[in-house]
């Protein structure tokens, strides 16, 4: 599902015993076995798993990498060896990315993978669109050497990279902002790496040694005319370091200036709640 289904999965805890038990004589196919519970207001769950012969847990993990870094999604975690993985839909200016849980077991020399996802409250998708993802990413699950071949080329895979995504400057913090109250570990590893194209109004212009540094103005929570329901009770604040060659760009900018911006998450600061951009220039 890409922008068109939209979103795709998260991380949960559904239930998948049944999957577990079944044996390859009368294991029901990826399709048969989907499962969907709750509603959009509740949040949706899916369950998807293939059972495969002769399939480790790390093997079966290793080839999840490749599959899945080459449709883009964001790995956040990769425990090969414990047979556990956390993927994420990446995110775009309108849509929140969210986790997407992989187990995978092995008993009696059958192996199982499990894709457990939730959405979040208010988002939606529908059940043939969520089956076809991600019963599409989990048949090319392969067991023996085939397997094993595919999991050593998937180890070291990582995520395709995709277009700058495009957001104002208030959204962008107030994105971060929630996402660092619900858990800044994950922080660095969702934004680092990933280019941004952010528009909004200059705060302030400082030359920091050889570089340009550009701080995006973003009001206060209380400041703000309107508040989003379930806000972060904090900002997070956005700078850019511009990159070489924009010396006579950076010195054109004052106070309330409207700029647009490109540049890659270089890092965060979850106490002083900051993320750097590196890199920046004006978007064309």
């Amino acid at each position: 599902m890409r922008t068109t289904t939209y979103s795709r999965l998260a991380a949960a805890l559904a239930p998948a015993t049944i999957l577990l038990t079944m044996g390859t004589a009368n294991a029901a196919t990826c399709e048969e076995a989907f499962v969907k519970k709750g509603n959009p207001i509740t949040a949706l769950r899916f369950t998807a798993a293939v059972t495969v012969a002769d399939l480790p847990p790390a093997v079966a993990i290793g080839q999840m990498r490749g599959i899945v870094a080459a449709k883009g999604y964001d790995i956040m975690a990769d425990e090969a060896e414990y047979g556990s993985m956390l993927i994420e839909q990446p995110m775009t200016g309108t849509v929140r990315a969210f986790p997407i849980q992989i187990t995978a077991t092995q008993t009696g020399g059958i192996g199982t993978v499990v894709m457990e996802a939730k959405l979040r409250a208010g988002q939606s998708v529908g059940s043939d669109a969520a089956k076809a993802e991600m019963c599409g990413i989990l048949n090319q699950i392969k067991g023996g050497k085939a397997g094993a071949a595919a999991a050593k080329k998937g180890a070291t895979a990582t995520t395709v990279a995709a277009a700058p995504v495009k957001m104002n400057s208030l959204s962008f913090s107030q994105q971060v902002s929630k996402d660092t109250e619900r858990n800044a570990a994950g922080i660095l590893t969702r934004y680092k790496g990933k280019q941004f194209t952010i528009d909004g109004l200059v705060d302030y212009v400082t030359k920091d040694g050889k570089e340009f540094r550009v701080g995006y103005k973003i009001p206060q929570p209380y400041e703000q005319a309107i508040r989003l329901p379930n806000q972060a009770p904090f900002k997070t604040d956005i700078v850019c370091y511009m990159a070489p060659g924009q010396a006579a760009f950076s010195l054109q900018l004052k106070p309330n200036k409207s700029i647009k911006l490109t540049g890659t998450v270089e890092d965060f600061d979850e106490y002083r709640h900051v993320i750097w951009l590196k890199d920046c220039r004006p978007a064309q």
